[in-house]
């Protein structure tokens, strides 16, 4: 341990001098086992340790998320995944995994895309067969409690041996008082240290009053996850799993479109159409990830036009069409929905509603709640108000 790490340079090459140290003198809560972390890559380590953290503290499962950009592109606790989850998550071939394991499956899985390249956060003792999932990702580092002596061998075999490997002490606990500077100027607050729990849950302001504690566990899920993403956000969650996360988009209704299309991808990478992609034996994991994005994406003749297609497949795909998307999204039901703060309109709830959205959590207090909530009656949903804003910037 010691008080200070300096840094090749801050957010970008140019931005030197760059270290992270503790201004009381006491020594840094991490120690580096390999490698040799950035900047943004203990942001993102420090904001996903938290997140896990308080996952595993509220569900007792332990937790996994998936960084990009001081956001997470998936957060997931250790439930069993079906056949069907571990065929897209590519990790069906691994034989048995532990629940650590299956939640960082989950939370690579849910938006592939994003998380290429992630920094990963996990809640407990990192094991062989988690590490054996990191082993063949595209991945900048990771941060956990501790290691395996086995799995510890396996990751820092990334990366040509410079893969990042931080160990926390997780009975560290910050001060209550967080600074920061901007232009000069230093910014002080309380930290958030906002419980976040069943008692958030409590006032349903619909007339379903009806949330089951799975869906609670669900909706917690994504207010934790929340609570470390940039704002404006808003979270889909299914099963324990993220499946859609809107970051930092200046209009709500664009957060909620942007999550939302994460969580409709997500569904339809488990249709047949996708299932049954017959891809060729050398193609890359992230070109296969691509390739389906493209696929069940209104630009799908951009993979299956002649001469672009061969090279990707052994068979040529049929065309996903819009109707059969359509008939595959309206099979996603039970989706809970997290907002960090009010929703102003309803046009927020009948996005959500287009991605099987059931359960909601969000603060409430728009001067125009009424037209919400009308909105969640017309559709059956069960809304929380929890009183509590969680814009993390």
């Amino acid at each position: 341990m010691s008080n200070e790490m300096l840094l090749k340079y801050g957010c970008n090459p140019n931005q030197k001098p760059s270290r992270v140290f503790m201004e009381d003198g006491s020594d840094l809560p991490i120690t580096v086992l390999n490698g040799k972390p950035g900047y943004i890559n203990l942001l993102d380590a420090f904001n996903g340790w938290q997140l896990v953290r308080e996952l595993k503290k509220i569900t007792g499962l332990p937790a996994a998320t998936s960084f990009k950009h001081v956001s997470p592109a998936g957060a997931a606790v250790g439930k069993p995944m079906s056949d069907t989850l571990k065929k897209i998550y590519w990790v069906d071939d691994l034989g048995e995994l532990s629940p650590l394991a299956c939640a960082y499956a989950r939370a690579r899985g849910a938006d592939r895309m994003s998380s290429y390249g992630d920094f990963i956060a996990l809640s407990d003792v990192c094991d062989v067969p988690t590490a054996k999932i990191i082993q063949r990702e595209v991945s900048d580092g990771i941060i956990a409690p501790g290691y395996t002596d086995e799995a510890l061998e396996i990751l820092k075999s990334k990366r040509k041996g410079t893969y990042n490997i931080i160990q926390i002490d997780e009975n560290y606990t910050p001060n209550p008082v967080e600074r920061k500077q901007v232009f000069g100027v230093t910014f002080e607050q309380g930290r958030q240290e906002l419980l976040i729990d069943n008692d958030m849950l409590a006032n349903v302001v619909t007339e379903n009053k009806d949330i089951p504690d799975d869906k609670k566990i669900d909706l917690l899920i994504s207010l934790i996850t929340l609570k470390y993403t940039q704002s404006n956000s808003v979270c889909y969650v299914k099963d324990g799993q993220a499946i859609g996360i809107g970051a930092g988009q200046q209009s709500r209704i664009h957060c909620t479109r942007l999550a939302g299309q994460k969580a409709d991808n997500w569904w339809l990478r488990q249709s047949p159409q996708v299932m049954g992609l017959q891809f060729r034996d050398d193609i890359r994991r992230a070109d296969r990830d691509n390739a389906i994005d493209v696929y069940i994406g209104d630009e799908y003749e951009d993979v299956l036009a002649e001469g672009t297609w061969q090279n990707i497949f052994k068979v040529k795909p049929s065309v996903f069409t819009r109707e059969e998307k359509k008939e595959w999204l309206a099979k996603n039901t039970d989706v809970a929905l997290g907002s960090d703060a009010f929703f102003p309109f309803g046009d927020n709830i009948e996005r959500a509603y287009k991605s099987g959205v059931k359960y909601i959590a969000e603060p409430g207090g728009s001067i125009r709640d009424d037209n919400v909530i009308e909105t969640c009656n017309k559709y059956g949903m069960a809304m929380a108000f929890t009183g509590i804003r969680l814009f993390h910037h």
